[in-house]
């Protein structure tokens, strides 16, 4: 029995005795103080609302931390805990809420203006409440969102799940937020809606043992067989492995390197975190010792450099006049013949063309 619990309901129970032990006393010694005096009345009638609404809600306390110390979430099989540990806390927020707005409400009747504006505020009760609804309207999807959560066992407290790319645990669930709890110790708070309408992973949902792989790429020349038979050497020697599966893989082959994978499995998250860590240690350090051989490499082959191709020599046209090394096929020849397309065009003048001209018509004389 939680002393914590028994100690809040001693202080409200004897206020609440001392308040009606008083008004007692007064209503004995005085009986028309409720005539005469109706403020002194009215305030005795608040005063025992009010410490009756204080001693509900520390029974409730109570009664609630009694489910919760009978469902303890530092077991090892605590999913059923964890559900009954979320839904309670939820309860239990619900019914302190419940408790003071009834208080409150009791409170405000004993006044005679609040009884009689009462049928007025029924009344307008409709329009009110719509217009609450428009105005608060993320705040009461929020409120449905966490009732949702608390009964659906989507989440629990002290779940695993992946939020907006960020591992951690469920600390708190409230009626319009959830609080994760992230691996280095910050705290992320979302609203309740988030786990409503967005995907999310939960790690814990059924159990807590997972899966987790460790890979490695490595030359050709590795020996997987020899590699996991050092992986089974390694996983005997932790209790990080719950010896339900440990196999080792080689998933791919090209690229100049070998692809190996390891799967094992760990009671829960961080369980096989820290043991992937241990096994990629483990196994680095063997390959450097007795297979260093499988240790990834980048080949090179080196070559002597090639001498140039010559072009083969074109044989000339027969009958052609002129230079015939202008289409040898050099490298020589082939400027010295665009020199021949591009160089001064040679001109002749007018008379010496006519002149020749004229002494090849002229006809041939007697020798005589």
């Amino acid at each position: 029995m939680p002393a914590g619990s028994i100690k809040r309901m001693r202080i409200p129970f004897r206020i609440l005795a001392l308040i009606i032990g008083s008004w007692a006393a007064v209503e004995a010694s005085l009986p028309t103080v409720d005539a005469e005096m109706p403020i002194v009345a009215r305030l005795f009638l608040i005063a025992t609302i009010a410490s009756a609404a204080w001693l509900i809600c520390a029974v409730l306390l109570f009664l609630l931390d009694l489910a919760l110390a009978r469902y303890r979430v530092d077991g090892p099989d605590n999913r059923v805990a964890r559900r009954i540990r979320t839904q309670v806390l939820i309860l239990r927020r619900l019914a302190i809420v419940a408790t003071v707005v009834l208080a409150a409400g009791a409170i405000l009747l004993t006044f005679p203006g609040a009884q009689a504006a009462g049928a007025s505020v029924l009344a307008s009760a409709g329009v009110v409440s719509i217009v609450a609804g428009l105005a608060a309207q993320s705040t009461l999807a929020n409120v449905f969102a966490g009732m949702q959560l608390a009964f659906s066992d989507a989440i629990r407290v002290d779940d695993v799940v992946i939020a907006e790319e960020q591992w951690g645990r469920i600390e708190e669930i409230t009626l319009t937020y959830v609080v994760l709890h992230i691996w280095d110790d910050r705290r992320m708070v979302l609203p309740s809606t988030y786990f409503t309408s967005k995907p999310f992973e939960n790690w814990t949902r059924r159990n807590s043992e997972l899966l987790g792989s460790v890979e490695f790429d490595l030359d050709w020349r590795v020996t997987p067989a020899e590699m996991r038979d050092e992986m089974h050497r390694v996983l005997d020697r932790t209790e990080l492995w719950d010896k339900r599966v440990a196999v080792l893989q080689v998933t791919d082959a090209v690229g100049g390197y070998v692809r190996v994978r390891i799967l094992v499995t760990a009671v829960d998250a961080p369980t096989l975190f820290d043991l992937r860590c241990y096994l990629r240690e483990e196994l680095v350090a063997w390959l450097h010792d007795s297979s260093p051989q499988s240790i990834p490499r980048q080949r090179v082959q080196l070559v002597e450099a090639e001498a140039p191709a010559r072009r083969p020599a074109r044989t000339a046209v027969s009958g052609s006049s002129g230079d015939r090394s202008l289409f040898s096929g050099e490298d020589a020849a082939d400027a010295a013949r665009g020199t021949q397309f591009t160089g001064p065009i040679s001109t002749v003048d007018a008379a010496q063309l006519q002149r020749e001209t004229g002494r090849q018509r002229m006809p041939r004389g007697d020798n005589s």
